[in-house]
């Protein structure tokens, strides 16, 4: 037997955001003594934020569940893989046999897509379960601007990227780059790639209620009122058409429907709209301008405007600023990758472009998408009845979903749940069947999703770091073994059993070899650093899925909406009105790295950010608590004043407050903090897509008692 070296370096991916960094890290005893940036990574090049260090605190933490666990009256108890897949069989079939497979929901979370082998595998479980209500972070996040690439594109997944690195000017709206390493944008670096723009002569702006880090290192910042971004986008469009700056170049002949935009932009003029955004006509007349001369611009945005009540319109418009000035698919514009797994074309060879609006939710009629329903209405469908059973895999939505209470107490009800995760959080605590997972150092991982939207195209393979514990499986194996247990009819079962024959490797490495860079797993393994695969090219028309190979720039659907964006133009802005936004931090992610003592150290992250003049006329300073209340719900919050805040707006960071009977998160629960989710609104939603609009919820702030 060969003795292992008592201290080596191996090369990983860091799964915990977009970025997808290189990792380096230093293996001594079995564990991991240093973690850095790959220096060597083509797409990161050494980069690294202060979340990647604590992976081996995830991987090391005593409150990680390490076994399978089935519930035995009020508490869970361990159990072995086999005596749980059989539980969780039995209650799901069950369900299904009462009620119907429509009756079972699924629930991905937001790691998912972070997840190359779950993803394969979540996509087996969906096909065993045959027609299961199905729900992800999807519907929280960034809907709207899939349905934008699905109506103007022909398909879902067909999502432009800023060309950062060539991009002369930047317009950034309702986006925290610094903080979020880029979203829909997988560009690790982004620190370093903007002060490059700004070097070489470029200019960024920021539009925002808040002054984020990203705003503070802008050349420009503008505070907007929360969900105005639609009717400024529109102002940014019709100046350009009214003042004849519009310059598609060659999409002059690969769009159309520039004179149907003309039409609905008309009434959205500069000097109206300035109002409602709080942004002045004079400036947003200059941004169009400025926006029009650049030789080569890119209009970027993201949460901020995709969750709100007009989030389809504004993902709509960010493709139509960057159209009509022809920075779509142009080089510093807004680009499409060539990942070297082509998921867009493998998804159009199975007839899977996209679906919109096939079906509606039985209780509020929201629409589906992607074969989805909105998260908004989960609790309101458990309620009814509609829903018996639920899986959750990688998620938490009582932290995640607007009205996380709500939500919490439908979960109580269902007759089965089971959860596919790593901890026992708020979401998971109501779990009948608990399977346990590898974490990111303990597994292989290939970027399907990531590479998609990737400022630079690449491909990287990264081997398991450690050797997993033996109770926990990948998540690729506990899914797939799950589809076997769980499928409704004999072919289901029989090709959930295949599917696990072949594994999740293969998979990859077929679509690898079908792409259109033909490469091989073999070949990545031999690369520990990455393939660099080039920087983007221009892509149209071949790149379009629409069926007569043209983008359009005014699809019926969105249209259609715009009457809705334009009745906001005859209302009065209340200004005596507090509205909420969230916020995210570097050292955070999402809700389930709260558990990471280095992370959480120093002083209390969640607090309620307040304007000095809002403060003052509730009688609040820092430090002091707050009652934060809306519709939905209440917490009590600490309070802090800054002018970093736009007036009328208030901010509490998303993922905290983790507390309840079943929380095993020991860390997590003693930080002070409360749950956003538990004052934001299931029923605000974009009414076109069904998007949570989470961001400018009405709340009242008072002392607390």
């Amino acid at each position: 037997m060969t003795t292992p070296p008592a201290s080596e370096t191996r090369f990983a991916t860091c799964v915990l955001c977009e970025a997808s960094c290189g990792l380096s890290v230093r293996v001594e005893g079995g564990r991991a003594t240093r973690i850095e940036g790959d220096r060597d990574d083509v797409l990161s090049r050494g980069h690294v934020c202060p979340k990647a260090v604590a992976l081996e605190d995830v991987r090391l933490d005593p409150d990680r569940v390490l076994e399978p666990q089935v519930r035995d009256g009020a508490a869970l108890r361990r159990a072995s893989w086999d005596q749980a897949l059989g539980r969780a069989g039995s209650e799901l079939r069950r369900v299904v046999r009462d009620h119907g497979t429509r009756a079972v929901a699924v629930y991905l979370g937001n790691p998912m897509a972070h997840n190359g082998h779950g993803l394969l595998g979540a996509g087996v479980l969906l096909a065993a379960l045959k027609q299961p209500t199905r729900f992800s972070a999807t519907s929280t996040d960034q809907l709207p601007h899939m349905l934008a690439s699905l109506e103007m594109f022909g398909h879902q997944a067909l999502l432009p990227v800023p060309d950062v690195d060539r991009a002369r000017f930047f317009l950034c709206i309702g986006a925290n780059p610094l903080v979020s390493n880029g979203s829909i944008m997988t560009a690790p670096g982004i620190e370093r790639r903007l002060a490059d723009l700004r070097a070489r002569g470029g200019k960024l702006v920021v539009i925002d209620p808040r002054r984020t880090e990203t705003a503070r290192a802008a050349d420009e910042h503008h505070f907007i009122r929360p969900g105005a971004d639609a009717l400024l986008l529109m102002a940014i469009v019709q100046t350009l058409l009214q003042e004849g700056l519009a310059r598609p170049g060659r999409l002059e002949k690969l769009a159309v429907g520039m004179d149907a935009v003309a039409k609905v932009a008309a009434p959205f003029t500069a000097e109206r709209v300035a109002v409602h955004t709080g942004i002045g006509a004079a400036v947003i007349r200059r941004l169009a301008r400025e926006l029009a001369a650049s030789p080569a611009a890119v209009v970027y945005g993201r949460v901020g405007v995709c969750q709100q009540p007009f989030g389809a319109l504004g993902a709509w418009l960010l493709n139509v600023c960057n159209a009509i000035t022809g920075n779509l698919d142009r080089e510093g514009g807004s680009m499409f990758t060539t990942p070297a797994v082509d998921l867009v074309r493998l998804g159009a060879l199975l007839g899977q472009r996209g679906s919109f609006a096939r079906y509606r939710s039985p209780v509020r009629g929201l629409p589906e998408f992607g074969g989805e329903l909105p998260v908004a209405c989960l609790a309101e469908e458990i309620e009814a009845g509609h829903i018996k059973a639920l899986i959750t895999v990688a998620g938490n939505p009582v932290s995640s979903a607007p009205s996380g209470a709500r939500l919490g107490r439908a979960l109580a009800s269902l007759d089965a749940m089971v959860a596919v995760d790593i901890y026992r959080n708020e979401t998971t605590r109501h779990a009948s069947v608990f399977l346990p997972t590898t974490v990111g150092l303990e597994r292989e991982h290939y970027d399907l999703a990531l590479a998609l939207v990737s400022v630079r195209n690449f491909a990287r393979w990264s081997n398991p770091v450690f050797t997993p514990p033996p109770g926990v499986r990948d998540d690729w194996t506990a899914l797939v073994s799950l589809a076997c247990e769980v499928g409704v009819d004999r072919p289901s079962r029989l090709a959930a059993r295949a599917a696990r024959a072949i594994g999740a490797r293969r998979v990859i490495d077929l679509a690898l070899r079908a792409g259109p860079h033909r490469l091989s797993v073999a070949r990545l393994e031999r690369a520990p650093h990455g393939v660099d695969l080039g920087a983007l090219q221009p892509r149209l028309p071949s790149v379009l899925h629409t069926r007569d190979r043209k983008v359009h720039l005014a699809p019926e659907r969105l249209l259609a909406d715009v009457p809705r964006l334009r009745a906001c133009l005859d209302e009065a802005p209340d200004d005596d009105a507090l509205v909420l936004i969230g916020r995210r931090h570097l050292r955070s992610n999402n809700s389930w790295m709260h558990n990471s003592q280095r992370l959480v150290k120093g002083r209390p992250a969640c607090t309620l950010l307040m304007h000095p003049r809002d403060a003052a006329a509730r009688g609040l300073q820092t430090g002091m608590l707050a009652r934060l209340r809306s519709r939905v719900g209440e917490v009590t919050v600490p309070v802090e004043v800054t002018d970093e805040m736009g007036k009328g707006v208030v901010s509490l960071p998303h993922g905290w407050g983790h507390a309840g009977q079943g929380v095993e998160l020991r860390i997590a629960s003693a930080q002070a903090g409360a749950s956003i989710n538990d004052v934001t609104d299931d029923a605000r939603v974009d009414a076109l897509s069904g998007n949570a609009a989470y961001s400018g919820t009405p709340v009242q702030v008072e002392r607390a008692p």
